[in-house]
């Protein structure tokens, strides 16, 4: 039985010259577990929108053709009636959050709609969702990955047939990534639910989605099973989609001859041990460290604590001691909560030490105002909206230069724009902006002084993996601008591909600080802060416990016949 019916859907958002979905005709299966895919912009978030009717009620623009979503016509029915046919968490989920306790906020929908049983119906979808227990705990006292969840209960409790969810883990750690698909899984299984999920992240799709759908020029490729779609390595990674790197490793083989023009490509590490059994691992040569430079900065015994409303502070960071190099690229790693963003707001100053001194180029942050601090250090922040001030981008880069009266202001902004590829952009309200111009707008508006040091939170969260190696390409080659560069990151791709120091941070202390073999190598600390390494390498330790490989070049040279 079809739960989603779509007939000649066409959308085009106003004043657009060609619409975003053309003449959509498909059909969803009641029970199915759907990953949409696609490159940024292909319509994926819009196509989602038109099965919950914000377009066309809430969103204006040129709808034609019916969608129907367990029987009901989207253009027949209001908002609030589809809301308990087909649930919505938005990428943005904490815009979702809007009362103060967890069951509070649960409860809110069914409350709103004057259900008599809004308070069960609340503790009924914290249950399904995981958060039995957590009911009156404050809204702020959750973590990423559980304040996700309460999004999901809160469209839950309605009890919707549909479920659908934009980017779910793009913001998560791996620990609290897996419990979210976890919840989808046993919602999907066991409660009947039809998931529909947006989804860059195909070593997910492959463990867990039913069925997979390419996204492509305003329309649909195909839908496929989820094994039978992920064979489709080059039409895949045409539209920037790239299948996990088992998958891909054995591809590269096939065209290599390495392996047989009949084998079925892996899609997981479990079917990969088959596929790679006869594979012997040849050691290269290890990672070596950087000459350790000048100290930039110097943690010296600093603590740091939140208070809380209810219950008792929270320490972020006991007696902490790090030093900083020149030169060094750092990736600073740990679960939500761990600390990383506290630690680059300490640097800047928009944090204070509780007790401890934090040094930038040996003078106390303490002793300086931030718009001081910000010569020398620059903080890129994890959501790049808030970078945003101005009504255009050009105006954004420009901004801090003007006021400070830097010299030749103008170039330099001109400069900036054509580095980063906005020059077509330039009078764009940065908030209207794709994920990937964004992030390019933010990342010209953090060097914009020249900063000795930058930081960046989460840059690649949210952003399709072509986009994400574009990004990887531009660090890379601001080397000339700004040499000190810090990343906070759950992308652990970009930490092997990119860093050359490791700090991992858990419970206020720094457990791990190397390159990253000592990191990676230490199933102790890996274990104990649920880092997830890329899955080439627990494929390469899967087959040999000392093999360290960190991509799949690396796997494909150091794995071999005989």
């Amino acid at each position: 039985m079809n739960i989603i019916e779509i007939e000649n859907l066409t959308y085009s958002y106003p004043a657009a010259q060609k619409p975003i979905l053309n003449n959509i005709t498909l059909q969803i299966e009641e029970g199915d577990f759907l990953a949409v895919v696609g490159n940024n912009g292909c319509g994926k978030s819009t196509f989602c929108k038109t099965l919950n009717g914000l377009i066309p009620h809430f969103i204006d623009g040129d709808f034609s053709g019916s969608v129907k979503v367990g029987g009901l016509n989207t253009l027949e029915s209001d908002v609030g009636t589809l809301a308990c046919k087909a649930g919505y968490v938005y990428q943005d989920f904490e815009n979702q959050i809007v009362r103060p306790t967890v069951l509070d906020d649960a409860s809110y929908a069914c409350l709103n709609y004057a259900m008599k049983d809004y308070e069960e119906r609340g503790r009924r979808a914290l249950s399904l969702c995981g958060l039995e227990g957590r009911e009156d705990d404050y809204i702020w006292q959750l973590s990423g990955g559980q304040t996700h969840l309460l999004a999901l209960a809160g469209a839950v409790s309605l009890r919707p047939d549909v479920l659908i969810l934009d980017e779910p883990i793009a913001q998560l750690d791996p620990s609290h990534a897996d419990r979210i698909y976890e919840v989808l899984r046993e919602l999907n299984e066991k409660h009947g639910k039809t998931i529909i999920v947006i989804e860059h992240h195909t070593e997910y799709i492959a463990d867990y989605c039913k069925h997979v759908m390419l996204m492509r020029n305003g329309g649909i490729a195909w839908k496929l099973p989820t094994v039978e779609a992920l064979q489709r390595v080059e039409e895949l990674e045409e539209c920037n989609i790239f299948p996990p790197q088992v998958t891909i490793a054995a591809f590269r083989m096939k065209k290599a001859d390495r392996l047989p023009q009949t084998e079925k490509l892996p899609t997981t590490v479990e079917e990969g041990k088959q596929t790679f059994g006869g594979l012997h691992w040849h050691a290269s040569e290890a990672q070596k460290p950087a000459k350790e430079g000048e100290t930039l900065v110097r943690f010296d015994d600093v603590s740091v604590a939140y208070r809380s409303v209810k219950g008792e502070e929270r320490c972020v960071f006991n007696h902490l001691n790090l030093d900083i190099h020149r030169g060094e690229k750092i990736a600073l790693i740990g679960s939500n909560g761990a600390g990383k963003s506290t630690m680059m707001k300490l640097m800047v100053g928009l944090l204070r030490p509780g007790s401890g001194r934090i040094l930038l180029k040996n003078e106390d942050t303490r002793q300086k105002k931030t718009e001081q601090l910000s010569r020398t250090i620059s903080l890129v922040y994890q959501n790049p909206e808030e970078m945003f001030i101005k009504d255009s981008i050009e105006a954004d880069i420009a901004y801090a230069m003007q006021i400070r009266d830097v010299s030749g202001w103008q170039e330099k902004t001109e400069a900036l724009l054509e580095r980063f590829r906005l020059s077509e952009l330039r009078k764009r309200d940065g908030r209207l902006m794709s994920g990937g111009q964004m992030r390019r707008a933010s990342l010209a508006i953090g060097i914009a002084l020249d900063p000795e040091i930058l930081l960046l939170d989460e840059p690649t969260a949210n952003l399709d993996i072509a986009t994400r190696k574009e990004i990887m390409r531009m660090l890379t080659d601001m080397k000339d601008i700004t040499e000190t560069v810090m990343i906070a990151t759950h992308d652990m791709q970009l930490v092997c591909e990119w860093a050359e120091r490791i700090i991992v941070l858990s419970g206020g202390n720094v457990v791990a600080d190397g390159l990253r073999d000592e990191v990676f190598g230490n199933r102790s600390v890996i274990e104990q802060v649920g880092i997830r390494p890329p899955e080439i390498f627990t494929m390469g330790r899967t087959l040999n416990e000392e093999a360290l490989c960190y991509t799949v070049d690396e796997f494909l040279r150091d794995f071999r016949e005989v």
